[in-house]
């Protein structure tokens, strides 16, 4: 029952059909994702897929002196584990709880004989790849080109748009980390967005107050990748 309930809050696995999804909701687990849970770390072969239902995931790229910098975000909008079907086994991120809630995973052996079908569902996992790609790609290109308050602005509502709500619980360290920068350039620009009253930060609570102004003061790489999951996966 709980699997059953938990489809229609997966994006890829809401758009399966009926006779699809009876089948692989068999083979389908419900998992507790604690914020800070690693899910997979760099280097190892993955043993599963996960699609999150309420919890959000970071991707992240771990520097050889511990210094990490997220380059994708994945919430319930899709799934997290690309390289088990794409044929990598495994990948150089690190995949991390950035909010907690849970998911639902699937064993590598079935992702891959699913996959190997070339049905609908694998139709849907390549859509969510490329706009993946997407996001990572112009993640490296914000990191270099626009100011923190922009990237924190974008890192915001690409939070928001992978949680059921409008708070993120979220330490100021932990964004730091997220961003790639220092915890007090964090600080800054949280307290800067708090006196535009588009934020209210307390706690390592952050809820938005107002989203569209989040949007003016944010660069264009949010819209590109809004754009482009809005196409890829209506």
């Amino acid at each position: 029952m709980e699997v059953q309930r938990e489809r229609s809050c997966n994006h890829l696995l809401a758009t399966l059909s009926d006779e699809d999804w009876q089948r692989v909701s068999a083979h389908l687990e419900w998992v507790d994702m604690p914020l800070g849970k690693v899910l997979y770390e760099s280097g190892v072969t993955l043993s599963h897929v996960y699609f999150p239902t309420t919890a959000i995931i970071s991707l992240l790229y771990v520097m050889e002196d511990g210094d990490s910098a997220e380059i994708s975000v994945v919430g319930f909008e899709g799934v997290v584990g690309i390289s088990l079907f794409m044929g990598g086994e495994s990948t150089p991120s690190r995949a991390v709880v950035q909010s907690a809630g849970a998911a639902l995973r699937l064993p590598s052996t079935y992702i891959k004989q699913e996959f190997s079908k070339a049905g609908p569902l694998m139709h849907s996992l390549l859509r969510y790849t490329q706009a993946l790609i997407t996001q990572m790609s112009q993640t490296a290109v914000c990191n270099r080109h626009h100011l923190l308050d922009q990237q924190l602005c974008r890192w915001l509502l690409l939070s928001l748009d992978r949680l059921q709500g409008k708070e993120l619980i979220m330490t100021q360290e932990l964004i730091a980390n997220m961003l790639g920068v220092r915890r007090e350039g964090v600080t800054e620009a949280a307290l800067r967005l708090q006196r535009a009253k588009l934020i209210r930060y307390a706690r390592g609570h952050i809820t938005v107050l107002d989203r569209a102004g989040l949007e003016a003061r944010t660069c264009e790489c949010y819209a590109v990748v809004k754009k482009e999951y809005d196409r890829l996966l209506p």
